[in-house]
């Protein structure tokens, strides 16, 4: 049996490519600026200007109006970002303009003054744009067509981001609330900063993975940015659009953990334990300590039910995290009528709900990301990643909108409506789930893990076959 030669980048480590375990730092470094920062901002807002730790003094609607927008542009910048890797740098090079952006703009936010603070909140989206779409199409590059490990990789990707989630919401949370805001928006630009240097760093486990087409020395690849799409081509991009409608839908309400979700914790939870005050961001480290601690056994789920026939397609799996995280919303409506009655709702309500959001986040999140790199034609594989993160843009824009509304119809309506919408949106998805699956051509079928030896050949039937 001749051996299998592999390129740099193609070393691995524990069954994978070492190259996601570069995206994966970077990533981590990255969200652990975003999400540390966001775990403070709209505290930040509503925090009254007279306190030892002074805010801004906005109201509950409009912190959440400026979250809304704020979360909803840094990821519809994503689609200029997808735009200007397909045509212009790369992916690679996008990633690195990407993260000096973000260094600028988290630094920026450390400066006590408004005119910094809008600044670094569009280095912010700048940044985001640029990186995040194209940090995630790099990942589904490091495997070939066909290989089963691809959505395990993106698993394995996404505990990065929930890493960094996690720590963020702890570190950066407790450093903002009881040191001082802009300590806490200073210490994420540090962060960010290792997180560029790590991914300079590792280049030499990227080569190939990530470069402009244009200069590509693969004449496949270079023809894919002239020749116009294909049938099949055209009709995984109608499913992959109509796929970003679960995906508005599920962050519109997902997204209430930074929103309404973070304001209920400060405001109407006993945060009690033990005679000490749980501050009300670490409740936003929930979400990623159940991402670490389940991710693998999710993913580890759902690749033991394909390998035994049954449904465990992209489609089946999104629509299935959609119908979980609602579910979890349910909790939120008990944890609303327990303070409507007492005064006080319990912490565990909070916790019971976010277990119900990450499963149904790790069913539909980290899968959305891989089912893009599966269906994407060639030339616009980044800029359908951006449309992705457009679309998640979408759902905080959308998560904003029903946080406000709490002001006028109450939490426990708002988080019974969000449950029974995403609940009945996911079934009736449902009844046209095998129409859309017929619309991926097969892009999933015989998945399995693959060498270079192999992959080679199918390249070459397929060819025979065209």
């Amino acid at each position: 049996m001749s051996e299998v030669v592999k390129q740099a980048h193609q070393k691995e480590l524990f069954g994978h490519p070492v190259g996601l375990y570069v995206l994966f730092f970077t990533e981590m470094w990255e969200r652990f600026s975003y999400y540390g920062m966001r775990a403070i901002l709209v505290l930040y807002l509503v925090a009254e200007t007279t306190k030892d730790n002074p805010g801004l003094g906005w109201t509950n609607a409009e912190a959440l109006q400026l979250y809304g927008w704020y979360t909803m542009l840094v990821y519809v910048a994503s689609i200029p970002g997808g735009i200007i890797a397909d045509r212009i740098l790369g992916q690679k090079k996008s990633v690195v303009v990407g993260a000096i952006l973000l260094v600028i703009g988290h630094t920026v936010l450390a400066i006590e003054q408004m005119w910094a603070f809008y600044t670094g909140l569009g280095f912010i989206i700048s940044g985001v744009g640029m990186l995040k779409p194209n940090i995630s199409t790099m990942v589904g590059g490091l495997y070939k067509k066909g290989d089963i490990r691809r959505d395990k990789g993106f698993t394995i990707f996404y505990i990065g981001i929930n890493v960094g989630a996690f720590l963020s919401s702890l570190i950066v949370g407790y450093v903002g609330e009881v040191y001082g805001w802009h300590y806490g928006f200073g210490l994420a630009g540090i962060c960010m900063f290792f997180g560029l240097v790590q991914f300079i760093l590792g280049q030499k486990y990227l080569k190939g993975v990530g470069e402009y087409l244009g200069k590509s020395e693969k004449i496949e690849e270079k023809e894919a940015l002239k020749r116009p799409l294909t049938r099949i081509e055209k009709d995984r991009v109608i499913v992959l659009v109509l796929s970003f409608l679960m995906v508005i839908v599920f962050f519109g309400a997902f997204e209430q953990a930074g929103g309404l979700m973070n304001i209920y914790a400060a405001e109407k939870t006993n945060r009690m334990l033990m005679g000490w005050e749980v501050p009300a961001s670490w409740f936003q480290s929930l979400n990623a300590f159940f991402i670490i601690t389940l991710g693998t056994l999710v993913a580890g789920f759902w690749a033991k039910r394909k390998l035994k026939g049954k449904e465990a397609s992209s489609l089946f799996k999104m629509i299935m995290g959609l119908i979980i995280m609602g579910t979890g919303f349910l909790f939120m409506t008990a944890a609303s009528a327990q303070f409507e009655s007492s005064g006080s709702s319990a912490m565990y309500w909070l916790v019971l709900a976010y277990l119900l959001h990450t499963i149904g986040e790790l069913s539909l999140s980290p899968v959305s990301l891989s089912f893009v790199t599966k269906l994407a034609p060639a030339k616009y594989a980044s800029l359908m990643m951006g449309l992705y993160f457009a679309t998640t843009g979408l759902g905080n824009k959308l998560a904003g909108l029903l946080g406000e509304s709490a002001s006028t119809f109450g939490e426990f309506t708002v988080f019974t409506g969000i449950a029974v919408f995403c609940i009945v949106f996911g079934l009736l998805v449902g009844l046209f789930f095998k129409k859309l699956k017929s619309l991926t051509h097969g892009a999933e079928d015989d998945e399995r893990e693959m060498s270079d030896v192999e992959e080679s050949g199918k390249v070459e039937l397929e060819k025979q076959s065209i």
